[in-house]
């Protein structure tokens, strides 16, 4: 079985201080969390900006703040950067930190419910962002709310906008989209073409379950505090402890960590990575 590629996505866009002292707001304590992240076990990371309010940010100055600071720690993990709508809506504003090249990002390729609104993906800005992604050499992480996500991104790559292999992250548990059990995760994987690679990023109490299920089906594993804070019922927990546990459960399960070089070769990703655009 290949190795396991583990996520960490260590800020997202809702997390407060009020809500864990963990979460790392500034470029500094991001780019620290990353490192120490990284020494845990970590391949990728999934980058959200914050604003100096602690909101989430779009702007292209403030990702490169982060990836600057990520950088100057001589910390090899692979740069994934969110294109979400909380903090933005237009083409314009969600692709701006594309600019900066980051070796990946993320790309939802339909549209869904939060708990407090429509996330919304119309099929026009998906394909721009798809293609400005293609033009710029960005692996996108396609993000699967929905079954009918993969189809969509499956139209992606038919059309040309998508270069194999399809790198699919599904998103499980979060209210008004696909709850978290296993039957849904094995549905999704059924609907998953030849070839491509997955991803779970389980919201909320079936974490630690899911992920395990997708450490020994073949797939990978999505972290953080984006996704949790908690390490079990009322106990905190931070981005390396979060990565520390994943290791340790693969590890038992049969499965070795992916290094970051090992996991750009899985994901069809230069070796040497793209040098950051200030």
């Amino acid at each position: 079985m290949k190795k396991l590629i583990i996520t960490v996505a260590p800020t997202g866009s809702l997390p407060t201080r009020e809500r864990t002292p963990y979460v790392p707001i500034t470029p500094k304590e991001i780019a620290q969390d990353v490192y120490d992240c990284w020494n845990a076990g970590a391949s990728i990371v999934h980058f959200h900006a914050r604003d100096q309010e602690g909101g989430p940010a779009y702007q292209k100055e403030v990702f490169a703040a982060i990836l600057a600071a990520v950088k100057a720690r001589n910390c090899p993990v692979i740069t994934q950067i969110s294109t979400g709508g909380r903090a933005s809506s237009t083409v314009e504003q969600r692709s701006e930190a594309l600019d900066l090249c980051p070796e990946m990002a993320s790309l939802t390729t339909g549209s869904t419910n939060f708990p407090d609104r429509v996330y919304e993906n119309a099929p026009g800005l998906v394909e721009a962002l798809a293609h400005k992604m293609l033009k710029l050499h960005i692996k996108p992480e396609l993000e699967v709310f929905d079954a009918a996500m993969i189809n969509n991104g499956v139209l992606l790559a038919q059309k040309g906008l998508l270069r194999e292999p399809l790198y699919f992250n599904f998103v499980l548990n979060i209210k008004g989209a696909l709850p978290g059990t296993p039957k849904n995760l094995f549905f999704l994987m059924e609907g998953l073409p030849v070839g491509a690679v997955w991803n779970v990023s389980v919201i909320g109490e079936p974490h630690v379950r899911l992920s395990s299920m997708a450490i020994l089906l073949g797939g990978n594993v999505r972290v953080g505090i984006e996704d949790n804070i908690y390490l079990s019922r009322g106990v905190l927990g931070s981005n390396p402890q979060q990565v520390e546990r994943i290791v340790c459960i693969a590890r038992m399960l049969g499965r070795e960590i992916a290094t970051p070089d090992e996991a750009r070769e899985m994901l069809g990703l230069e070796i040497s990575p793209q040098p950051l655009v200030l």
